[in-house]
């Protein structure tokens, strides 16, 4: 709708050539542009400078080397990429990456929609089982590796002492080295359940239960339900799921590298960890930055169609205005039904041979009708959906109850293996000596100073912009909406390099100004992406009544909007600071001073060579996720709703 008149200059006051070039400028640069400066320009200042430049700046970067000899950058053009392709290393770790990724999120998808379709059904307890699922997401990665380490140690773990109780193996195994790939996979699916639950279940409530008891009417099996009305009804959030998920875990650097460090020989060598390893430790930033940018064109093209499919109106009618890429997805689409026909072929025949089984046992009177009463029937449902959860539950829970008593333990017991399940005795001589004998409480400090600082930027900037691109009307605004969906799925591992050396260049690098600045990177794109949505569900008119009242857009937006959009800035907020309180890789690569490190970065200082504290490290590992889980207890609910409606819908 337009600006309330007496808002705008009236005609007859302005001269003639005035109001002509006045108006040739709004319709030039957009009916509000004037308004929107002042909203907009602090993110897109940052943006250009500290997401912008330094991304042209790498390219710039990747087409370099540096002469050891004068200690200059020389351009050698695509030099830098052509050695590449006789680079072993580099195979190897791309090779890495891709069985990484293809297996992780297999595996993630078939678990987490288990897990989905579980919790949608008949449960006891299911929200208390729902928010238990969801742990894993809150954790720290420093704190998920950390933990996953001391369960897979070959002496001090918990793993090999369980399987050799059950007979599964009959010597200690040293999984980080004989089964180094898939054991940081299984880590990987541990932490990326949560995501894939939260918005498959999401998905699953928005079907029509209708639907399901029509075709169990007709005859179908629970198979061909799933088939034919979950899986074309979950299309939409599938694809996004999947496509997040792959670039996410594509980029995957911390929790690898925390766990392995891209070892045993390479083994775990992602291209992430190898750009890490040329720029950063060899010092060669040119190639570093050509390994980080030789994936590129991959990642923007995964990003480009999920940016396209999420900023789709699912309302509109889109058959005039079908595009090549929409027929591509078509066509992808058709022949992605075809394969899943011939995948559910053997399941729906397996299905109907266990169900007539399973009639043939059920006892039935003379007249053929089952004996079980249907209440009967239905307990007997929730006792196997409660028995298909449970070891999945214990593998979400385990690591939890693995840092919550290694903690408790004493070296000596933890040394000699004695009571590996329980302490005995109860002690907490790790959080004294933890609180006491290490800098823990400087790294406490730092983080929370460094994430409170980064979140408030994040938040204020995000809802101004916000506003501005869901209200406003101007040149660019739709430009920079996108831009921001593409920034918040750019991974940091592309980024790392080129903003390593502009920080070194503002002379802030190895100082909490480098965290300060580079954080809104990766927290203000979610929160203005979320904040938006929030924004187009409150009603202008009430803005409007409040500017014939006499106030401004500013004052409109302070005192009337601002409050009834609390929900989604609790929401944004929670949510940057617990991705604020989890970073690793920029504090990791940034911050050298053990008095500047922030907790994620610093835990990995109670590590001398190779004796691990374990006793110290779990206790470290539980004050560290102590907050998070705070937070997310008393605001679980905005996380949540959060995570489903803006980073999916925006």
């Amino acid at each position: 709708m337009d600006e309330p008149a007496r808002l705008r200059p009236i005609p007859h006051m302005l001269p003639p050539a005035a109001v002509s070039r006045s108006r040739r400028i709004d319709t030039i640069l957009g009916r509000d542009w004037r308004v929107a400066i002042p909203f907009v320009l602090p993110i897109v200042i940052i943006m250009a400078g500290l997401i912008l430049w330094p991304f042209i700046n790498a390219i710039l970067l990747s087409m370099t080397t540096r002469n050891v000899i004068t200690r200059t950058d020389q351009f050698v053009g695509l030099d830098n990429y052509v050695r590449l392709f006789r680079d072993i290393d580099f195979h190897n770790a791309v090779g890495n990456t891709f069985r990484f990724t293809l297996i992780s999120v297999a595996v993630k998808f078939v678990v987490g929609m288990g897990i989905a379709l579980l919790l949608n059904s008949r449960l006891p307890f299911r929200n208390v089982l729902t928010g238990l699922m969801l742990l894993p997401w809150i954790v720290p990665e420093v704190v998920t590796a950390l933990a996953w380490l001391s369960i897979y140690h070959p002496i001090f773990g918990g793993l090999n002492p369980i399987l050799t109780q059950f007979g599964l193996i009959n010597r200690p195994v040293a999984w980080l080295t004989e089964y180094a790939m898939p054991s940081v996979i299984a880590v990987n699916v541990w932490k990326g359940i949560p995501f894939y639950t939260i918005l498959l279940l999401a998905g699953l409530k928005a079907i029509d239960r209708e639907q399901y008891e029509a075709a169990e009417v007709d005859g179908a099996d629970a198979v061909q339900r799933f088939r034919h009305i979950t899986l074309p009804g979950l299309r939409y959030v599938i694809i996004v799921t999947l496509l997040l998920s792959f670039i996410s875990t594509f980029n995957t650097f911390g929790l690898v590298y925390l766990m392995t460090g891209g070892g045993p020989g390479g083994a775990t060598r992602l291209y992430s960890i190898l750009a890490y390893e040329k720029a950063i430790i060899s010092l060669r930033l040119g190639p570093g930055a050509a390994v980080a940018f030789s994936m590129t064109p991959l990642l923007f093209l995964l990003i480009f169609v999920l940016a396209r499919i999420m900023r789709r109106d699912p309302g509109a009618n889109t058959a005039e205005k079908e595009t090549l890429m929409d027929r591509g997805l078509g066509w992808a689409g058709r022949w992605l039904s075809m394969v899943l026909d011939l995948i559910f072929w053997p399941f729906e025949r397996l299905s109907q041979a266990f169900g007539s089984l399973f009639n043939a046992l059920i006892p039935r009177d003379k007249t053929g009708q089952p004996r079980l009463k249907r209440s009967e029937r239905e307990r007997m449902g929730v006792a196997t959906r409660v028995i298909l959860l449970l070891p999945i539950l214990i593998f979400v829970l385990f690591p939890f109850y693995w840092i919550f008593i290694t903690s408790f333990k004493g070296t000596p017991q933890i040394q000699q293996m004695q009571s590996v399940f329980w302490p005995n005795p109860w002690t907490t001589e790790q959080y004294r000596s933890l609180l006491v004998d290490t800098p823990f409480a400087t790294w406490f400090r730092n983080t929370v100073f460094v994430a409170t600082t980064s979140t408030a930027i994040s938040v204020i900037f995000a809802a101004l912009a916000a506003y501005a691109l869901s209200r406003l009307k101007f040149l660019g605004g739709g430009t920079i909406t996108t831009l921001l969906l593409v920034t918040y799925l750019l991974p940091g591992s592309l980024l790392f390099i080129p903003l390593y050396r502009t920080l070194t260049t503002l002379g802030i690098i190895n100082s909490h100004w480098a965290l300060i600045l580079t954080y809104p990177t990766f927290l203000m794109p979610f929160a203005t992406w979320v904040m938006m949505g929030y924004f187009r569900s409150i009603p202008v008119e009430l803005e409007e009544a409040a500017m014939i009242d006499g106030a401004n857009r500013l004052t409109a937006f302070w005192r009337i909007t601002l409050p009834l959009a609390a929900p989604a800035l609790l929401s944004v907020t929670l949510f940057a600071f617990t991705n604020a309180w989890n970073e690793f890789l920029f504090a990791f690569v940034f911050i050298t001073s053990d008095s500047l490190k922030t907790l994620p970065v610093g835990l990995q200082l109670l590590v001398f060579g190779d004796i691990y504290p374990w006793g110290q490290m779990m206790a470290a590992s539980l004050l560290m996720a102590v907050p998070v889980a705070v937070v997310y207890i008393v605001a679980q609910r905005y996380l949540v709703e959060g995570l489903t409606a803006g980073s999916v819908k925006g």
